[in-house]
């Protein structure tokens, strides 16, 4: 009865899920239709310019090209023509080829499909391995230390740009194992495979890395171990039991390696979707433009459905039956040399920061171009001859302050949204296949190129993955049994939401944003490379970036300089997220906890402990069949 009661409360989320996409989809295709009048440009010019390269048409040509493409009827009515064409299997033409759009857009998206399968397999493959270690000692009852994160941070701080540029340098030129340009068959998915998995993986290895102490904490894990029962079998369950709240990461990560991964495309000339958006976007070719659109939307929609049934085929008997207990770790020590490490990280930045902000970043000396680290230029100087030391130093504090605003910002909107369960899933899953580039397209025609139309661009988008995690924290902590004893005993909405919701969730969502911090630093650093962000000669660390990837097999100091402080600021991050979320007691001072205790029950603001031996535990599996 329980079971019935769980899915009939269900069906209202699922029609709010529908409709969240309607709505979204529809407001995402409006938003897209309205580019080329939002630029501040005439569409004609620069149809006929990408057409023709030709920079300076007569009136004539121009009044010619806006009557072949009815452009004075608007944008909602060529919205509707291109929906009553699509009804029909006609996604149009386009502009600037003349060329139906449909087998062209097809195409590109079989490219960017392949080539996300590709990556995705790397990504879980990264994952896995950096979450390794965790789950060997966990299954083992030796974790007895958290894990420092170096590895995961590092990957998850390399700008798939870059690591793109590094990769066609070294495996396609030096040394010949895979093409460095073109499609030409699954040789060429390696590389640009390897450039989008890697950090991926790294992001969602980290976060797996984090979660699974708290499965190996459960009563039955410990019961499993007193039991002598196969460590395998311990790691399985408890991956099982993490992998829920992983799963909606996945969702932002999948698109992302669609419709996102246009650097890596540009850079490995290859066909994909992303760039094919790109390309239409700035040559404001309507129809193409709006097709992606729908085909990145499309594969949102699925690839959401998708992980929600993975999470229900994994939890879902827990989930009907409100048996679900949350998922609260023993706060692990932290060696001391990780201590140092973050030590000696934070102390290596600020050193560069203080030292750069001491010299001229835009003093240009032509006769200094290119120049290797030296006493006089510790960091080297770019194409220009600027210090790089001076410029990287100059652009700490604009962008870290940014990204910093940016994070928070994506952070308490995900967190809103995703509380809202009724409207968040398809909102959430329709949001995120929306990429970046196009995004930033959409906020430069209205606020030209900039800093903060970057930022606008990146909390457009950027607050998916907290909304998508928020969402499945929520829903599992409604399916736990403190939560139905609290409501049997007369609690309100606002006392659930300070004394369980918020506890259960907020902590993951801290720890989160402060883990991608640098993933905000890098998405900016990509609007910044395809011209959407800063703009010279301002200093900052994605400009750096983006100015020094030409010179990468000339001068590699010129990207080595900002690529290791963005390592050093993820080093920090990953310090930061693992101190997130500690046990304190009723003063607000964090517990010492001893080995044999763990936390008691779930939900309030602080965290008592209990020994363990006084724990009635049951060899009960918490995802609803037998241990």
């Amino acid at each position: 009865m329980r079971a019935v009661r769980g899915d009939f409360g269900r069906a209202p989320v699922r029609r709010g899920a529908a409709h969240g996409r309607l709505v979204a989809g529809a407001l995402l295709l409006a938003a897209v239709s309205m580019l080329p009048w939002l630029s501040g440009t005439d569409p004609a010019l620069t149809v006929l310019r990408a057409r023709s390269a030709d920079q300076d048409p007569t009136p004539e040509q121009l009044d010619t090209v806006r009557e072949q493409l009815g452009l004075d009827s608007g944008p909602f009515a060529h919205l509707l023509q291109w929906l009553a064409g699509l009804a029909r299997g006609d996604a149009g033409t386009s502009w600037v080829s003349g060329q139906p759009v449909l087998p062209q857009v097809t195409s590109a998206f079989a490219v960017s499909l392949t080539l996300m399968s590709g990556a995705l397999v790397v990504t879980l493959v990264v994952a896995a391995l950096i979450s390794a270690r965790t789950v060997r000692l966990g299954s083992r009852r030796r974790l007895h230390h958290r894990g420092a994160g170096t590895a995961a941070a590092v990957l998850a701080a390399l700008p798939k740009f870059l690591l793109a540029s590094l990769l066609a340098l070294v495996g396609g030129v030096w040394l010949g194992w895979f093409p460095s340009s073109g499609w030409q068959g699954p040789q060429s998915m390696v590389l640009p495979a390897l450039a989008l998995g890697l950090p991926s993986g790294a992001m969602i290895g980290g976060l797996l890395e984090q979660a699974l102490p708290a499965a190996f904490n459960e009563p039955w894990a410990r019961t499993c171990h007193a039991l002598g029962l196969a460590p395998r079998l311990v790691a399985r369950r408890a991956v099982r039991r993490t992998l829920p709240g992983i799963l909606p990461q996945l969702l932002p990560t999948v698109v992302a390696l669609v419709g996102g991964a246009v650097a890596v495309e540009k850079i490995f000339n290859i066909p994909g979707l992303g760039r094919l958006s790109l390309d239409s976007a700035l040559a404001q070719d309507l129809p193409p433009l709006q097709t992606a659109t729908l085909f990145l939307v499309l594969l949102g929609v699925l690839a959401g459905l998708l992980l929600q049934a993975l999470r229900y085929a994994l939890i879902g008997p827990a989930l009907r039956g409100g048996a679900l207990p949350a998922l609260h770790a023993r706060p692990l020590p932290r060696r001391r040399s990780q201590y140092l490490l973050a030590a000696a990280c934070a102390a290596a930045l600020c050193a560069v920061v203080v030292a750069g902000l001491l010299r001229d970043p835009l003093q240009v000396d032509t006769a200094a171009r290119l120049l290797p680290p030296s006493w006089a230029h510790p960091l080297g100087t770019d194409a220009l001859g600027r210090d790089l030391l001076a410029r990287l130093g100059h652009g700490a504090l604009r962008t870290t302050g940014v990204a910093v605003v940016v994070a928070a910002v994506c952070a308490v909107t995900g967190l809103l949204i995703g509380m809202a369960n009724r409207w968040s899933a398809g909102l959430t899953e329709v949001m995120s296949t929306l990429p970046a580039v196009v995004a930033g397209l959409l906020t430069t025609a209205l606020t030209g190129p900039s800093v903060w139309g970057a930022a606008l661009a990146v909390c457009l988008v950027g607050w998916t993955p907290y909304a998508a995690q928020s969402a499945a924290l929520v829903e599992q902590e409604r399916a736990s049994g403190h939560l139905l004893a609290s409501v049997s005993l007369g609690a309100g909405s606002p006392h659930r939401l300070r004394r369980h919701y918020l506890p259960a969730v907020l902590p993951a969502v801290v720890r989160n944003a402060v883990l991608r911090l640098p993933t905000t630093v890098l998405v900016l650093a990509s609007l910044g490379f395809l011209g959407l962000g800063e703009q010279p000669p301002t200093a900052e660390w994605g400009r750096l970036l983006s100015e020094g990837q030409p010179y990468l097999e000339l001068a590699p100091w010129t990207v080595l300089a900002p690529a290791g402080a963005l390592i050093l600021l993820s080093v920090l991050a990953m310090s930061g997220s693992t101190s997130a979320g500690r046990v304190t007691d009723r003063h607000g001072r964090v517990r010492r906890i001893r080995p044999g205790d763990v936390p008691a029950r779930a939900g309030a603001g602080t965290r008592e402990t209990v020994p363990a031996a006084r724990e009635g535990v049951a060899l009960t599996d918490r995802f609803g069949t037998a241990g």
